[in-house]
């Protein structure tokens, strides 16, 4: 599964975000992701493509396009 595919998996299933709203030009916020939902969201990533990103600062201003190539990115490393 790619990254975009992981990413928007998790939002669908542990945040109820409509799948047809994950875009990704999309920000965080417009998918009412608030920072509690960012940090939970983070741990899950971090948990299911055993990857760290500790050093990466999530908000709400990011886009779903944003998120998923940082996590392509831990993934390469």
């Amino acid at each position: 599964m790619s990254a975009a595919e992981e990413v928007s998996t998790l939002m669908v299933q542990k945040f109820g975000v409509d799948p047809a709203a994950v875009q990704p030009e999309v920000s965080l916020h417009q998918l009412h992701m608030d920072s509690l939902a960012l940090e939970e969201f983070r741990l899950l990533i971090e948990d299911r493509l055993e990857i760290d990103l500790g050093d990466a600062a999530l908000t709400s201003r990011d886009t779903v396009g944003q998120l998923v190539e940082l996590v392509h990115s831990k993934i390469l490393v």
